[in-house]
C-alpha cells in the first residue's frame, strides 16, 4: 500500500495504532483525515472489509478528497467479497482516470493496476457461486494462538507440526520487534492419541533472540529448513539427530542462496530436486518460483527458472511439490485469481523437459482476495494444511486442516427400457435380431436455490448484509450471489439433506447465527425463500450466544467457540458506543454456589476474550447468574437444562 500516506511518524507498531486511530474517526465522523486513516489502517491489518464504513464517510462529504479514493472504496469491498460494489467503484475510478489521463499525482492508481482488480472481482464472482467442497477445520487452540500462527509443516504420519508463530507465551526473548509484536518464532506439537498436545518452543538452536520461522520438513522427517533474514533472506537447513536434538542451522550448499531474497522451500522424496521461490534478477516477475538439483558433491546446483507455464510477470511463491513428485501447488498474484496470492495447481506432463500442465486456482474458499499462500499436502494425500484469518480463528492468521471432499454427481445415471423395433424377418434362414440395449438417460442434477431476504425487524426494509451458510458438521461454504434487495441467493449442490449453519451480520443489529436443515439437490428446480429479521441494538435488547461452548464444568473455550466470539467482537467493533452486560447462565446440575461461581467464571471469559482483542473493558459488564434465571424446567436435558446452560449479551447502552 505505498500509495497511502501515513501521518503518525510511519509507525510500524501498525495494529496498535489502528485503536487509536479508529478511536479518532469515530469519535469525529467528520474527521476526513482520521477517517481515511482508519480505512487505511484495517486495509493493512486484519477485517480489511470494515475500510469500507471509513471511507464511505468521505465520499459522502467530500469525493473529490483524494483522487483514487474511489479504488480504496472498491479494494475494501473486493476483501468483503462485495464484488459488485468493488466493481462499481472500481468503474467509477476508471472514468476518473480516462477524464485525467494525463494526471501524475502521488494518489494515482495506474489503469493496469485497476484493470485486474476488476478482473480478480469478476473472477470472486465465479469462485464464490461454486465453491470447491472443502471441509476446512481450525487445527485448534493447542496449535493456534491469539497471534499470527502460520507455515505449517507436518512429519510423514502427521503427528508432529512445526510451524512459524509470533505468540508472547513461550517466546523466545522477551522484547518485541519493530511492530511491537514479537519476534518470529518455531514452535512444534506432536498428537496424543488423535488429539494435539500443547504446543511448545522448539528451542535452540532453531530459535534465537530474533526472528526465526520454518519454511518445509524434508520427506523423511529428518531435515527443517529455516528462514533467516542475513542476504535479504536466506534458506538454511537443520538435520535432526539420534538423539532428537537439531543441529545448528547452516545456509544450503550450492547456488540457491543469493544477495536477493530466497522466501520458501520444498523437496522432492529422494532430495535430489528442490522448489524455491526467489527474487533474483532475470526472472519474470518480482519473485518466481526456481528448480534446482544436487549433484554428486552434494551441492545444489543447475538452478533453473521454473518457466512461464508457472511465472507471470506478477509474484510467484510457496511451492510444494507432492510425495509423487508430479502435483506442484504454488502461489501466484497473477492468472486467474481473486485477490492477493491465490493457490494453484499444475501437473508435471515431461520429466525430461519439466513441461507442465496449464495451473488452476483451487477455488474458494480456500482461495480469497488476500493473500493465500504456504500450502502443504500430507503425505497420504488426504488432508491439506494452511494458515489463513477465518471467521472461526482464535486471533490473527491461524492453522486449518482441509479435508477435500468429493464433488456431487452432476449427471445421475436413470436406466429406461424403451420398445426394441420389430425388424422385417428375412425367409432363410431364419435369425433373430439382437435386441437393442436400455438407453440410459441423463437427467441433470439441479442445485438447491435457497434465497435468503434480510429485513429490518421494525420496518421490514431490506438490509445489505453479510450473509454466510455453511455445513453445521463438514463446514463446506455454499455457493452464493448477491440477488439485490437485501437477498442473497445460495445454490445448494449436495444431494442429500443435511443442517446448515447460517450467520447474518450488519452494523447496528444484533448478529443472527441459524441452524437450518434443508433438502439437497435433484433432478427438478426447488426454490426456497426465506426471510431474516434483524434487530436493531437498542437498549434492553438480549441474545443468546448459542455457539459458545465450554469445557465440562469450566471456563475455558472449546475451539468451536470462536466463530461465534469473533461476530460478538466484530458487533463491539463496528459499534463503537455499544455496551453490554455479558450473563453467564447454568442449569441446577451442582450446588448452587458452584453455579454461581462457575457462570461469572464463564463470563469473565467472554469479556477478557474481548478485552484482550482491543475492546474498551469499560464498555463490557459480566455478570454471573447460576441457575436462577432458567429458561425451561431442568427436569429435561434436551429441551430444559440444555436450554438454561449458556451465555447471552444484553444492551446497556449505544
Amino acid at each position: 500500500m505505498e500509495q497511502f500516506e501515513l501521518t503518525m511518524a510511519e509507525t510500524k507498531a501498525i495494529d496498535d495504532a489502528r485503536e487509536l486511530i479508529v478511536m479518532a474517526a469515530n469519535y469525529d465522523t467528520t474527521n476526513i483525515k482520521a477517517n481515511f486513516e482508519a480505512g487505511h489502517t484495517y486495509l493493512v491489518t486484519i477485517n480489511k472489509d470494515l475500510a469500507v464504513k471509513f471511507f464511505m464517510r468521505i465520499y459522502r462529504q467530500n469525493p473529490n478528497y483524494r483522487f483514487d479514493l474511489e479504488y480504496w472504496i472498491a479494494n475494501a469491498y473486493q476483501y468483503g467479497l462485495k464484488f459488485d460494489n468493488a466493481i462499481d467503484y472500481y468503474t467509477r475510478y476508471k472514468d476518473r482516470l480516462n477524464k485525467k489521463p494525463g494526471y501524475a499525482g502521488k494518489d494515482k492508481i495506474e489503469m493496469k493496476e485497476v484493470d485486474r482488480r476488476l478482473t480478480e472481482c469478476a473472477n470472486g464472482k465465479e469462485f464464490v457461486a461454486s465453491p470447491k467442497p472443502y471441509s476446512i477445520t481450525n487445527i485448534g487452540r493447542e496449535i493456534n494462538s491469539e497471534f499470527e500462527d502460520y507455515a505449517p509443516v507436518l512429519s510423514p504420519d502427521e503427528n508432529e507440526i512445526i510451524f512459524t508463530t509470533r505468540r508472547r507465551d513461550g517466546n523466545t526473548f522477551e522484547n518485541v520487534a519493530n511492530d511491537n509484536k514479537p519476534y518470529e518464532d518455531v514452535f512444534v506439537a506432536n498428537k496424543s492419541g488423535d488429539s494435539w498436545q500443547k504446543a511448545k518452543n522448539i528451542g535452540p538452536p532453531i530459535n534465537t533472540k530474533y526472528s526465526d520461522s520454518n519454511l518445509t520438513l524434508s520427506p523423511d522427517g529428518k531435515t527443517l529448513f529455516i528462514y533467516r533474514d542475513e542476504g535479504n533472506g536466506d534458506i538454511y537447513e537443520s538435520t535432526k539427530g539420534p538423539d532428537g536434538k537439531w543441529s545448528e542451522p547452516k545456509p544450503l550448499p550450492g547456488i540457491i542462496n543469493s544477495s536477493y531474497r530466497e522466501s520458501s522451500v520444498s523437496v522432492t522424496p529422494d532430495g535430489n530436486t528442490l522448489y524455491f521461490a526467489s527474487e533474483r534478477p532475470g526472472g519474470f516477475g518480482g519473485s518466481d518460483i526456481y528448480i534446482a538439483t544436487k549433484g554428486d558433491n552434494k551441492q545444489w546446483s543447475r538452478v533453473k527458472n521454473a518457466g512461464t507455464m508457472i511465472n507471470t510477470e506478477y509474484d510467484e511463491d510457496g511451492p510444494f511439490i507432492t510425495t509423487d513428485t508430479k502435483t506442484l501447488y504454488f502461489s501466484s498474484k497473477g492468472r486467474k485469481g481473486m485477490g492477493g496470492y491465490d493457490i494453484f495447481k499444475t501437473e508435471l506432463l515431461n520429466p525430461d523437459k519439466m513441461e507442465w500442465s496449464e495451473p488452476e486456482n483451487i477455488g474458494y474458499p480456500i482461495n480469497s482476495p488476500d493473500d493465500d499462500i504456504y500450502f502443504i499436502v500430507s503425505k497420504n494425500g488426504k488432508h491439506w494444511y494452511y494458515s489463513t484469518v477465518r471467521d472461526d480463528g482464535l486471533g490473527y492468521t491461524d492453522i486449518y486442516i482441509i479435508t477435500p471432499l468429493e464433488e456431487p454427481k452432476k449427471t445421475p445415471e436413470v436406466a429406461t427400457n424403451e420398445p426394441v423395433k420389430e425388424e422385417p424377418k428375412p425367409e432363410e434362414p431364419k435369425k433373430e435380431e439382437p435386441k437393442k440395449e436400455p438407453v440410459k438417460e441423463t437427467p441433470q442434477l439441479q442445485p438447491l436455490k435457497y434465497i435468503v431476504r434480510v429485513t429490518d425487524a421494525d420496518t421490514q426494509a431490506p438490509l445489505d448484509a453479510k450473509v454466510r451458510m455453511q455445513g453445521a458438521k463438514d463446514k463446506v461454504i455454499v455457493g452464493a450471489k448477491e440477488a439485490g434487495n437485501g437477498s442473497v441467493e445460495f445454490s445448494i449442490t449436495s444431494v442429500s439433506a443435511k443442517d446448515y449453519k447460517i450467520s447474518v451480520e450488519k452494523e447496528g443489529y444484533v448478529f443472527i447465527t441459524l441452524s437450518e436443515k434443508i433438502g439437497g439437490a435433484s433432478t427438478e428446480p426447488q426454490t426456497v425463500n426465506k426471510t431474516i429479521a434483524m434487530r436493531k441494538l437498542v437498549v434492553g435488547t438480549v441474545s443468546i450466544l448459542r455457539n459458545i461452548y465450554f469445557d465440562f464444568a469450566k471456563a475455558s473455550f472449546k475451539t468451536e467457540s470462536y466463530g461465534e466470539l469473533n461476530k460478538l467482537e466484530a458487533m463491539m467493533r463496528q459499534n463503537q458506543n455499544l455496551q453490554v452486560e455479558i450473563a453467564g447462565h447454568t442449569d441446577f446440575v451442582g450446588t448452587k454456589q458452584f453455579n454461581k461461581n462457575l457462570s461469572q467464571l464463564r463470563a469473565n471469559a467472554v469479556k477478557t476474550f474481548l478485552v484482550n482483542k482491543g475492546i474498551d473493558t469499560r464498555r463490557v459488564k459480566a455478570v454471573g447468574y447460576g441457575e436462577d434465571k432458567p429458561l425451561a424446567s431442568n427436569d429435561d436435558e434436551k429441551e430444559g437444562r440444555e436450554l438454561n446452560r449458556r451465555v447471552e449479551f444484553r444492551v446497556l447502552s449505544n
